[in-house]
């Protein structure tokens, strides 16, 4: 050890790395993480997952009273939004979650080196002018935003996912470039709060990786909320002048372009690994075409001593992900046998209502072999009906022969939630017939998920 500063030197304070190395430091491990944020925790707690959510939340809350869902209910209000108020309750989710990391990485020993790393060897980093060398590194670094060639994104009239949220008032017409999961959810936020919002994707329909009934039924859900869809749609050019935006729109198979105006322009298409500045040259570590760093099963990059974990690895940039893969490569770091399962790693879109799903789509699953499937409609579910939350269903993909479990889709206000047990479910190999017999509490959304699992074999209750 006198020779090494650490066992184990995580890059990249993320949920991968900061429970990659909490992780490590539990077995024992003498373990750093550098970060050259002012707060721990990446893109996730600071400018992602986290601080979306509270503007989400909050932004439904308003809504029901200005939709007149609470008035329905017997509660009669007249909402004010109080935009700042919005704002500050968010950076205090923020402020509570990045500082809850720094107090486990104290209690954990964990040292935080506050820098960004470069290698200058393979087994050696720099940090803020500082040389650290440790027996094994793991890369961690995350992702950033995929800009839009041609645009430019000022954080004012142009913004990206971290501009969005930090809006200092409703525009009144935003335009969201990319209809995927963060351009469906910021864009639900600031329509909630009064923004006319159109939303320009390249494809035929929302939500790309999606079933493709979860994807038709997400356009008729958003578009009766509101929203303007402009699918099949690319946009070529976005000029500013002054607080307003002009951009140039034509037909993704060809044809005459038109423009349009908006006081705010969020791009959001997507996501690339952050690998510059690593100084990977000095190892001779690659990234792949996609700018990724390739890992075998365990995690390991090409390098002897180098890891690498989350969203700058193959597979979807999502948090939870990371954090598997942050637990499993610090068991593998340690001698133990790290598993992460890439087959059941479920994707939510926390819109209202929410849309998730986990395995294969219908599509997916058809070209493999012969399957069944079966649905139930919210419209049908005892708790969702009191709730009057009506939209949505629960479809179960099963293997034709062996009735296992291929694949779970579900749209419902607590999807996120209920897609858990399609994970455990399909964890354990689960059949269709499993989930059907297994007592589910009434009246819940869950109940969708067993009555779904009866339709496969022709069987549900209340339809």
């Amino acid at each position: 050890m006198a020779d090494y500063d650490y066992d184990v030197l995580i890059i990249g304070s993320g949920p991968g790395g900061y429970v990659a190395a909490i992780r490590a430091a539990q077995l024992g491990l003498k373990t750093a993480c550098v970060e050259g944020r002012e707060t721990l925790g990446g893109t996730c707690l600071n400018v992602g997952c986290i601080p979306s959510k509270a503007m989400l939340h909050a932004s439904e809350y308003f809504d029901a009273a200005a939709n007149g869902t609470m008035a329905m209910m017997g509660v009669e209000v007249t909402p004010k939004l109080n935009l700042p108020a919005m704002h500050a309750q968010r950076l205090d989710a923020v402020k509570q979650l990045t500082g809850g990391i720094a107090f486990l990485f104290k209690k954990n020993k964990v040292d935080w080196l506050k820098g960004y790393a470069k290698f200058t060897s393979a087994d050696t980093v720099e940090v803020a002018g500082k040389s650290f060398r440790a027996k094994n590194i793991v890369i961690a670094t995350g992702s950033s935003v995929t800009p839009l060639p041609g645009v430019t994104v000022d954080q004012k009239v142009v913004v990206d996912s971290t501009g969005a949220l930090e809006l200092p008032k409703v525009p009144k017409r935003m335009v969201v470039i990319g209809g995927g999961v963060i351009g469906l959810e910021l864009g639900s936020v600031w329509r909630r709060l009064g923004a006319e919002v159109i939303v320009v994707e390249f494809l035929d329909q929302l939500l790309p990786g999606m079933d493709m009934d979860v994807r038709k039924e997400a356009a008729k859900i958003f578009k009766k909320q509101g929203m303007a869809l402009r699918l099949g749609t690319k946009v070529t050019g976005v000029t500013v002048k002054g607080s307003k935006a002009t951009l140039t729109l034509e037909p993704a198979a060809g044809g005459a372009s038109e423009t349009l105006e908006a006081d705010c322009v969020l791009v959001s298409i997507g996501r690339r690994p952050n690998t510059e500045g690593l100084g990977l040259d000095a190892i001779g570590l690659a990234p792949n075409a996609r700018g990724q760093i390739e890992t075998d099963h365990d995690l390991r990059t090409s390098v002897p001593g180098v890891w690498a974990i989350g969203d700058v690895i193959p597979g979807p940039m999502l948090a939870h992900k990371a954090e598997d893969e942050g637990i499993a490569v610090a068991e593998n770091i340690a001698g133990l046998t790290g598993i992460v399962n890439h087959a059941v790693i479920p994707g939510v879109v926390y819109t209202w209502p929410e849309f998730a799903g986990v395995g294969l789509t219908e599509d997916q699953a058809k070209e493999l072999g012969e399957i069944k499937v079966g649905k139930f409609p919210m419209l049908a579910n005892s708790r969702a009906k009191t709730n009057h939350e009506p939209d949505g269903f629960v479809k179960i993909i099963a293997d034709a022969k062996t009735d296992r479990v291929l694949g779970v889709w579900c749209i419902a206000s607590v999807a996120g939630t209920m897609i858990a047990e399609a994970c455990i479910a399909m964890e354990f190999g689960a059949t269709s017939e499993d989930i059907a017999y297994t007592s589910h509490a009434h009246p819940t959304h869950s109940e969708a998920i067993k009555e779904a699992a009866m339709a496969v074999t022709g069987k549900p209750i209340h339809i």
